[in-house]
């Protein structure tokens, strides 16, 4: 706490956020039971507002500890022994959690809240509140026998946030009130966070919508903050949505710690127990292995347990943690997309200081502060340079050793109308300035995307744009021809599988 408190630490802190372009940032530590915060920067740049430990904030994925915790609560509850984490998904919810194929009847309640059910993210099958039909946590539920998994049941992590959706339907299903409700009554309430609440709608309806925090991405080439306006996502509630002032979140670590309030030691194990190792090749140097438990990341470093799980949503970074050891623990919020290299730095720094892990990464940090912000993020130069270089490799996958583009023949009138997959459900092809255009804007992760023709007449480039983003990301696309008309459709939406994803022509 020492260092915490320090002016020196204030003043590194300053330095960082400034170098790195980020509005605002708060820090909260606990340590046994004393607690601490911190606030600098800006909540809002215009009108200007400060950053305080008062500031609302989305957790985003930070937000899957609390669920996992419901779930453990559920579990834990005796009136309800048909609930276990080695419980069957299926069987608690017979008829709507339906698994693909007949490889994952298996799947059980720790499956789904480790991410090692095996089924791919399918970010882009999800609607959101705006779309004619949006999604919630039944219909996500009820969708996953129309996707696709891409490995077999606990043998490869892979990270799926609909399934933590899922999750809370079965936490409604059982508990018979809605997910709010019951995180209100089980944690929040206990634990005195009067300040988090599920989905900005609850902010604003107890009046606190002044206190929201504006999320930013920096225009690198603009040299300016663009704001970003989030919408409430219904159908994302126990993967994030979850909005707490710092302070109030650091009490649901504190709990953690502590083992206090609705957190007992049983809870406590299962949550932390390590289920599955991640990406090999996410393991950051002089640390291990990461592991996922339930809701929370585990790793050693410095000889240490370390528990964390970061969190973004749009103009959003955030991370809590603690070292179950020390009772120390704390929670990081920052009002800026590019953010998590800061959050990073901020929470090591404190750990290091604490265990005294690894005294040479003081220069790394020192470094850090002071270089150039664009070479923590890379440049937009850089960017562009990729995005060349995969577009290329695009095209050489989908012809191999072609040069220019062939020309477009076909009419696009050929290819235009309205498609479908029972996943990802309808797309409509359309003419929009000389080209085929997709309007996904109504899903969970909105985007667009412009087709540009590659070869054969079926072979196309799509250019995706997600709503929150500013640059576009090249997809394979192709489309199947009967009598020179297209009779389906196919994207490289899912990044984990290798083939498209088939929509049918209506």
């Amino acid at each position: 706490m020492d260092l915490f408190k320090s002016p020196e630490f204030s003043s590194y802190v300053k330095k960082l956020i400034d170098r790195n372009h980020v509005p605002g940032l708060a820090i909260a530590l606990v340590q046994g039971d004393q607690v601490a915060s911190q606030a600098y920067g800006k909540a809002s740049l215009e009108p200007s507002k400060d950053f305080t430990t008062d500031t609302l904030f989305c957790v985003g994925s930070a937000a899957k500890s609390l669920t996992a915790a419901a779930v453990a609560i559920l579990a834990d509850d005796k009136s309800h022994p048909e609930v276990q984490l080695k419980s069957r998904m299926a069987d608690l919810l017979p008829g709507d959690f339906v698994m693909p194929g007949d490889e994952h009847d298996d799947v059980t309640v720790e499956d789904i809240l480790s991410h090692r059910t095996g089924m791919a993210p399918h970010e882009y099958s999800i609607f959101g509140p705006n779309a004619e039909q949006p999604d919630n946590a039944r219909s996500l539920t009820r969708n996953l026998r129309n996707l696709t998994c891409v490995a077999p049941n606990r043998a490869e992590h892979v990270y799926c946030n609909m399934m933590y959706s899922v999750a809370t339907y079965l936490v409604e299903r059982v508990s018979g009130m809605s997910f709010s409700d019951f995180l209100q009554t089980q944690i929040f309430n206990p634990l005195g966070m009067k300040s988090t609440c599920l989905l900005q709608e609850r902010v604003r309806a107890r009046g606190m919508a002044e206190r929201l925090a504006t999320g930013y991405s920096w225009d690198r080439p603009g040299q300016r903050h663009n704001e970003i306006h989030c919408n409430d996502g219904p159908e994302a509630q126990g993967a994030g949505q979850i909005y707490a002032t710092v302070d109030d979140y650091l009490k649901w670590v504190k709990a953690m710690v502590n083992q206090e309030g609705p957190i007992n030691e049983a809870i406590f194990n299962e949550l932390t127990t390590k289920r599955i190792r991640q990406d090999p090749a996410e393991d950051r140097p002089n640390e291990s292995s990461t592991y996922y438990a339930l809701g929370w990341q585990v790793h050693e470093y410095g000889g240490k347990k370390i528990v964390s799980h970061d969190g973004g949503e749009p103009g959003f970074q955030c991370n809590h943690f603690f070292i179950p050891e020390l009772n120390f623990g704390g929670v990081i919020f920052s009002n800026s997309d590019q953010a998590d290299t800061v959050v990073s730095l901020l929470m090591y720094k404190l750990i290091d200081e604490l265990v005294h892990a690894n005294p040479h990464r003081r220069v790394e940090y020192d470094d850090e502060s002071d270089s150039d912000s664009e070479s923590v993020s890379g440049s937009g130069t850089e960017e562009e340079e990729d995005d060349y270089d995969m577009e290329e490799e695009l095209r050489q996958e989908l012809s191999p050793g072609m040069g220019e583009p062939e020309p477009q023949k076909l009419p696009l009138s050929a290819y235009t109308g309205q498609y479908w997959h029972p996943g990802y459900r309808g797309l409509k092809v359309e003419e929009k300035d000389g080209v085929l255009y997709v309007d996904g804007s109504d899903r969970s992760y909105g985007f667009t995307l412009n087709l540009k023709h590659i070869c054969d007449q079926t072979k196309y480039i799509a250019y995706v744009c997600q709503t929150f983003e500013d640059n576009e990301l090249p997809i394979k696309a192709e489309f199947k021809l009967d009598d020179s008309r297209a009779v389906s459709f196919g994207l490289h939406l899912e990044e984990r599988m290798d083939e498209y994803i088939w929509f049918d022509r209506v």
